[in-house]
């Protein structure tokens, strides 16, 4: 019988495990104004959070409009992107930053797509035909990932609205993931 409780106490253990895995690290959907929480600052910018938030974790995640963006705190600077990787939609948020030849990168965790911060430039290792070197140096595919403006006003940071005027290849999995339920936000 003592057989019997301990494997059901090992299974719930189990289960209660798997769950918590399943769910995986939240990141807040702070400020939706597709929902009308969104708060509005100066010049209608876009409240995302306070500033020593968002230093302590480095990043957070937000929506505008539907559209999920993240925001990064990295050596000293504020940068937002849109939060799925142009490629095919992985979650820049969980990625990793590398500095790829002295520029601040997110590396997509699905497919390691490297996309830089300041910017949104995909960089891949090739061997430019027109500057052949017996190793590959990192090129520029452009300008791929939607980079957002930040404004930052007596500790809070804010967002610009996007200029959708101007498309990029995020742009696509930005729509698609905008009421993607448990697609959304990394999950």
């Amino acid at each position: 019988m003592l057989d019997l409780i301990i494997l059901s106490i090992h299974f719930f253990i189990c289960f209660l495990i798997s769950i918590a895995i399943w769910h995986g690290a939240k990141d807040a959907d702070l400020y939706s104004s597709s929902t009308g929480t969104a708060e509005t600052g100066p010049d209608g910018l876009i409240f995302i959070g306070k500033e020593e938030d968002i230093k302590k974790s480095g990043r957070i995640t937000a929506k505008i409009d539907g559209r999920e963006i993240v925001v990064f705190y990295h050596e000293g600077k504020y940068h937002a992107l849109d939060s799925r990787c142009y490629h095919e939609g992985g979650p820049l948020c969980q990625g990793e930053i590398e500095d790829i030849d002295g520029q601040a990168c997110i590396v997509c965790p699905w497919h390691k797509f490297k996309i830089t911060l300041e910017t949104g430039e995909g960089l891949y290792e090739g061997i430019n035909p027109l500057k052949p070197s017996p190793t590959p140096q990192w090129q520029s595919k452009g300008v791929k990932q939607r980079v957002h403006k930040l404004t930052i006003d007596n500790g809070s940071v804010y967002v610009c609205p996007p200029d959708l005027s101007v498309s990029f290849d995020s742009d696509y999995f930005a729509e698609k993931y905008k009421t993607g339920g448990e697609l959304a936000m990394g999950k």
